[in-house]
């Protein structure tokens, strides 16, 4: 399966509420994820606000060229749903 992001919106702190192309829609918390110097920048608020759908990548970005690929995204967006736990699993992001 290959999910592209259809829309994105900031919300507040570090969330972005997020459609895919699946037909679902949710909301991911990305606070735990700003480590390494492309996303130090995003620990800023204001920064991270400026959040931006890349057509092209069909993902989020932002100015500084940092980006998150979909699947991450949707891992976030949906990661307490038990019927799910078996892709993420096999996407790595579970053990």
């Amino acid at each position: 399966m290959f999910l592209h992001v259809t829309h994105a919106a900031y919300i507040d702190d570090y969330k972005i509420e997020i459609s895919f192309s699946n037909g679902r829609k949710g909301v991911a918390d990305l606070s735990s994820t700003l480590h390494g110097p492309v996303f130090e920048p995003l620990k800023d608020k204001a920064f991270f606000a400026q959040i931006r759908l890349d057509e092209e990548l069909a993902t989020i970005c932002w100015p500084n060229g940092a980006d998150f690929a979909p699947e991450y995204l949707y891992y976030h967006a949906f990661k307490t749903e038990p019927d799910l736990q078996s892709q993420f699993k096999e996407w790595g992001y579970l053990e």
